[in-house]
């Protein structure tokens, strides 16, 4: 069957085994690590008057700017007018820091000149959600993420992150393998989510939580939003979870249909709607939110944005240097394997471990005992990774400044605030 293109599919059904084996064969594409990306992402306020929401036309028209500027990164912008920039696979971290800062300069220039300015914050800490895009696909995602409740939309409208890229890594066994890289991560992100927590207001009040942008993540359907169990083969556990996932849409002409319940399993099976295509399991993998996600290579996608204008280059260097460097991984291996048992063999997000990195950040000492472990050895990795001065410094200073202190830049939002706290209780 084919649909029309102008619904953006286009091509033959796909069957259950057919999707079997296309996800299989390109979730992981192993070898020796060469490559690192990030994708940043940042709110949008006036820079005159932050609390107060940014109107449609004036977010429409700098919009319309950034896209004419001339950027070796991709640039998009979020369902609530959220900028994004996708740098290209960098060959080292130093020409990835260097073309994405080019490229941010020249965005902040374009929004200075329209009184606005690039915000980094896990979530706006004082609008409430607004949705800006009006797309089938946001229509659909909106109402598919409103069943589970508002988080779904605060995460569309008024949140932000730093994602990192990296290699999926070798076949075979050790600390470069890609089986054992998909292991840290998962454990050492409960470390990235209490070192970098940064959202913990929401509408103009103290959530309870450091990063709330977590939390929220932990309020969706863990179909959507929860990674693989651990306990199986990388591929294989990352096939069952695309395959039981609910599909979020069906695209077509006009409204896009949204199903309930519907996984994609069954989907192949029953032809509900239409028989899903090729391009349908592509889409649908872009549908999912786990914290680690692979796609030939890995994305982290736990992070907060991070305050100031380089603050974003820190959670990028740390990962890296912990991930590429072979004496940084094993450290950071060691560090972190005394928290897998708090994991208590439940996914990323939904465990007790990543719930209390996003609560209470390094306060917590096991995670404070990890992150201080962890920074030190990515200090000592990054002169071996051709890491610049400017990157080393703000490493450095970011881990005396928040780390060795059990601190985060939550903290520092918090401190002094004469916001109402509003813990959420759940």
């Amino acid at each position: 069957m084919v649909v029309s293109p102008e619904c953006g599919v286009d091509g033959p059904a796909v069957t259950e085994q057919e999707a079997e084996a296309l996800i299989e064969a390109t979730c992981f594409r192993t070898g020796p690590p060469r490559s690192v990306g990030v994708e940043v992402e940042w709110l949008v306020h006036q820079a005159c008057a932050p609390h107060d929401p940014v109107a449609r036309e004036r977010l429409e028209a700098v919009h319309a700017v950034l896209r004419t500027l001339p950027l070796a990164s991709g640039l998009s912008v979020e369902p609530g007018g959220q900028v994004e920039l996708s740098s290209r696979p960098a060959p080292s971290l130093t020409d990835c820091v260097s073309e994405v800062s080019a490229d941010l300069d020249a965005v902040r220039t374009a929004l200075h000149e329209h009184g606005l300015t690039l915000v980094g914050m896990g979530v706006d800490p004082w609008s409430p959600p607004r949705r800006f895009l009006r797309e089938p696909r946001y229509d659909a995602m909106e109402a598919c993420l409103n069943r589970t409740g508002p988080a779904g939309r605060t995460l569309m409208c008024t949140s932000a992150s730093v994602q990192v890229c990296l290699d999926a890594g070798r076949e075979e066994p050790g600390v470069m393998g890609f089986a054992r890289r998909w292991w840290l991560a998962h454990h050492l992100g409960a470390v990235l989510v209490a070192a970098f927590a940064n959202s913990p207001m929401a509408e103009g009040r103290s959530t309870g939580w450091l990063s709330t942008r977590q939390l929220m993540w932990t309020e969706l359907d863990p179909g959507r939003s929860g990674g693989p169990s651990l306990a199986h083969d990388p591929r294989r556990a990352w096939v069952r979870r695309v395959l039981d996932a609910p599909v979020m849409c069906v695209r077509r002409n006009g409204p896009w249909e949204v199903p309930d319940g519907l996984s994609f399993r069954e989907w192949t099976r029953s032809r509900t709607m239409r028989p899903p295509t090729h391009a349908d399991l592509d889409y649908h993998i872009t549908t999912l939110f786990p914290p680690v996600r692979p796609r030939g290579h890995l994305e982290l996608r736990m992070i907060d944005a991070q305050p100031g204008d380089d603050g974003w280059i820190v959670p990028l260097a740390v990962v890296t240097a912990l991930f590429d460097d072979p004496g940084a991984a094993t450290i950071a291996n060691r560090a972190v394997e005394p928290l897998a048992e708090r994991a208590a063999g439940a996914p990323a997000p939904h465990n007790p471990l990543w719930r209390d990195a996003a609560r209470h950040g390094l306060a917590d000492a096991d995670l404070k005992r990890a992150a201080v472990t962890c920074f030190a050895a990515a200090l000592d990795a990054l002169p071996r990774l051709g890491a610049g001065t400017r990157v080393m410094d703000a490493v450095a200073a970011y881990a005396d400044r928040y780390v060795r202190r059990g601190r985060s830049p939550a903290d520092d939002a918090l401190t002094g605030t004469a916001a109402v706290a509003r813990p959420l209780r759940r």
